[in-house]
């Protein structure tokens, strides 16, 4: 049976290229490819998949869940796991070749206590909050942090931190955090330790603070070909991945003066074809789209009729009548058809982000 609803269609040559030019932008360095909320709705075994093979590439998850399912199919990468250290995972960590957040004193107590009873430790890297007042070490802490490795005798592979501001036309917060994070850096290494990976930029920073580079960089939504924010420079050609699109399940011709959809606030003002597309919020398309949305099709864009609904929505196609089976395009690049999902966060108020990891449901991810 083939799938009538809601396809993601997944452009891998995209997803390769992007990389490319994302990679000679920032020069020689490690490259941590996130895919952490299922690769920000793209699919995360599709695009780990893709890209498992490219020269130096470390994953980045946030729930061990996450990393486990990465493993389990094929992925050999290290991964980066950003969640809180749970201590009953980590002998699964270490056999699992993942890297530990570590980001308070019990979790640094925490691998001591393995490292005494087992003779070995998994990689971690150390996290300090600069300024998001998330997970970290405090700034204050840095001393103490330091301490207690050396006197354990532990050997973090990393240490990092995270912008709050990189994506944003004002950097003032974001340098204070950069400085700071160079002064714990400085204190590191006074105390002896030598960190193999030094990272803080995520695609915010790679675009806006090319200072905050170090020698690893955290790549996420522009990997992705989409923008973390409106304020920044987009100075890296990219593409987006993803061609989210809906399939016209049944056309209508219907009278002026019609109700369409929940509330009548969509009434026909002449005779029109309205189009039914087999795609709702429950499957990711945003609601709030309907006021001002619009989807493509051969080139041209038609207006949504109407609130969007659980698992449809309509379209006004005027005196067009598409064809049954037929695809229309609701966010992304594809066939003659593009429509920015930028555009539709900042029409609806909201994030790419929020837009991107609400694909979901029974949307079909196809790699192409």
């Amino acid at each position: 049976m083939t799938p009538i609803g809601p396809k993601a269609y997944i452009h891998i040559d995209r997803l390769k290229q992007n990389l490319w030019n994302i990679r000679r932008h920032i020069g020689d360095r490690k490259l941590v490819c996130v895919v952490k909320a299922n690769a920000y709705g793209h699919g995360a075994l599709e695009i780990s998949k893709a890209l498992s093979n490219e020269s130096g590439i470390i994953f980045a998850v946030f729930a061990f869940e996450e990393a486990i399912e990465l493993r389990d199919n094929g992925i050999d990468n290290a991964i980066l796991i950003f969640s809180r250290l749970q201590p009953e995972l980590i002998l699964k960590a270490s056999k699992l070749n993942f890297i530990l957040n570590v980001c308070t004193m019990a979790d640094l107590k925490a691998l001591s206590d393995f490292q005494i009873k087992t003779g070995t430790c998994p990689t971690f890297h150390l996290k300090f909050d600069t300024g998001m007042t998330r997970l970290g070490f405090d700034v204050s802490e840095a001393h103490t942090v330091f301490t207690f490795i050396i006197n354990n005798h532990l050997n973090p592979e990393g240490i990092y931190s995270h912008f709050s501001t990189a994506d944003e036309g004002n950097l003032s917060y974001a340098e204070i955090q950069l400085e700071q994070f160079n002064e714990i850096i400085e204190k590191g290494k006074n105390k002896g330790i030598n960190f193999k990976y030094v990272h803080c930029s995520n695609s915010g920073a790679i675009l806006n603070l090319p200072n905050a580079y170090f020698n690893m960089i955290r790549v996420g939504m522009l990997l992705y070909g989409v923008s973390p924010s409106d304020e920044v420079p987009m100075d890296i050609s990219l593409e987006p991945v993803m061609s989210f699109c809906g399939t016209i399940v049944n056309i209508r011709k219907v009278p002026a003066g019609t109700q369409v959809s929940y509330g009548g606030v969509f009434i026909t003002e002449k005779e029109t074809n309205i189009v039914v597309v087999q795609a709702g919020f429950a499957d990711g398309f945003p609601r709030p789209w309907y006021e001002k949305g619009f989807v493509g099709y051969k080139g041209q864009t038609y207006k949504i009729a109407g609130r969007v609904c659980m698992d449809q929505f309509m379209v006004d196609f005027g005196n067009l009548e598409p064809k049954e089976g037929e695809e229309v395009l609701l966010f992304g690049k594809k066939d003659g058809n593009e429509i920015a999902v930028e555009s539709i966060a900042r029409e609806i108020n909201t994030t790419t982000y929020v837009l991107l990891t609400a694909i979901h449901g029974r949307t079909e991810r196809v790699v192409v």
